[in-house]
């Protein structure tokens, strides 16, 4: 008989049943905590990318997103029968730690529209889709206005040698 029992059993009066409490032991979880934290998750700059150039796209004002150059070769890879569709991570380039990230965007926007007004609207939109779908706080949005999309200009696309 162990030491607590005996100690246990002693206190009782006796003709009196023990309480069956008293006996239990105490039972201890395995792998300590709630499972939910057990591991750790990793985000790559591609899905942090992904988001941010989804979220900079929806902005009213924003007609394109990237240097002119990454947008010619772009619509000329759409072009190409089997490949992706637009990259929604064009013009969009992510550093991403364990619990912050940073962004660097560049974009274009239409004539007219103020360009001020259009960079805050993204960083509010870029920050809050990044830091609501990832769980990271984001810590600076940084925007490059490469260019101005003229009402009667043409979108970049090269001619199709196709006919």
């Amino acid at each position: 008989m162990s030491d607590s029992t005996q100690r246990q059993r002693s206190e009782t009066p006796e003709g009196e049943q023990p309480d069956p409490q008293q006996f239990r032991k105490s039972v201890t979880r395995r792998g300590g905590g709630d499972p939910a934290s057990r591991g750790r998750t990793t985000i790559s700059d591609g899905v942090v990318e992904k988001i941010a150039g989804l979220a900079a796209r929806d902005v009213p004002g924003v007609h394109a997103m990237g240097s002119g150059i990454s947008r010619t070769f772009g619509a000329m890879r759409d072009r190409v029968p089997g490949t992706a569709s637009k990259s929604v991570t064009r013009g969009v380039k992510a550093e991403v730690g364990e619990v912050q990230t940073a962004l660097d965007l560049e974009i274009v926007v239409n004539y007219g529209v103020s360009i001020s007004d259009v960079a805050r609207g993204v960083r509010e939109n870029v920050v809050a889709a990044v830091e609501r779908m990832t769980g990271l706080e984001v810590v600076e949005v940084n925007i490059v206005v490469s260019d101005v999309k003229l009402p009667d200009e043409e979108d970049e696309e090269p001619e199709s040698r196709l006919q």
